[in-house]
């Protein structure tokens, strides 16, 4: 298990990591953070600039925490936190871009196709150790998270497990590709991603009955939803605004929702 110090670590990181750049422009923007949200702001950022080549946008993970933590010791101008923020952390000016569902998924070869959410927090718990148990194979399963850290093991924590930890027999990954990849790999596996973010190789578990869709989101039939945030010290101006403006403006949220995320509009 990954210690709660390491997003600390992983601003510090990305402050030497913009400190490196010498001689950026102020028309550049740096957002950090979240890296269930880096994949989306990537393609965000390569559609914005197409259009404004005298704007810059570069975006670099580290985790919601790191995000937050860059964002305000002044280290990026945008902060990205797939989380809600914390109390200690409502000094910065939040903005909500996107909505996302987190997914439970599993290798595509296995026969459950559903799970209640009572069994999820049984498995992450490790009170829940056999698939045998849940229609499935009489095999061990495979439990993937996130870090300490993750605004996706944050929300996981919150909506899921609540004051229950997740044991410490779980595989911890950094990134919501690198536990889809494992889950990819392992008929036994599970672990929870960014719904946005499944693909072929995984099959995401309908939820006590329910798929994880946009028409059931919208409906509040499915449980596990999150907001994507971005953060910014004070109301955002200049290149930070215009990207931001660009993220939420009709253009912005057809690509939303072309990756896979509920629009905020």
């Amino acid at each position: 298990m990954r210690l709660p110090w390491i997003p600390l670590s992983a601003a510090l990181c990305i402050a030497m990591a913009m400190g490196c750049r010498g001689g950026r422009s102020q028309n550049d923007v740096i957002v950090a953070g979240s890296t269930s949200i880096q994949p989306f702001a990537d393609k965000w950022a390569e559609v914005f600039m197409e259009t404004r080549p005298n704007l810059g946008v570069s975006v670099q993970g580290g985790g919601s925490s790191a995000g937050i933590q860059a964002c305000k010791s002044g280290a990026c101008q945008i902060g990205m936190s797939s989380r809600e923020l914390k109390a200690d952390e409502k000094d910065l000016h939040e903005i909500v871009i996107a909505r996302d569902g987190l997914a439970i998924i599993v290798h595509p070869s296995n026969p459950v196709r559903g799970i209640a959410l009572l069994q999820v927090k049984q498995i992450f718990t490790g009170d829940l150790a056999n698939w045998k148990y849940l229609g499935g194979p009489d095999r061990e399963i495979t439990v993937v998270t996130r870090e300490e850290g993750s605004g996706t093991r944050g929300a996981f924590q919150e909506l899921v497990m609540g004051k229950s930890r997740i044991f410490r027999g779980a595989i911890t990954e950094d990134s919501n590709g690198t536990v889809r990849e494992i889950v990819a790999s392992d008929p036994h596996s599970i672990g929870f991603i960014s719904l946005g973010l499944v693909n072929d190789r995984v099959r995401a578990l309908a939820l006590d009955g329910v798929e994880g869709n946009e028409a059931s989101i919208r409906a509040g039939r499915y449980k596990l939803v999150r907001p994507f945030l971005f953060v910014t010290r004070g109301e955002p101006t200049g290149a930070a605004k215009a990207f931001i403006d660009f993220v939420l403006s009709d253009e912005g949220q057809a690509l939303v929702k072309k990756e896979g995320l509920i629009p905020v509009k």
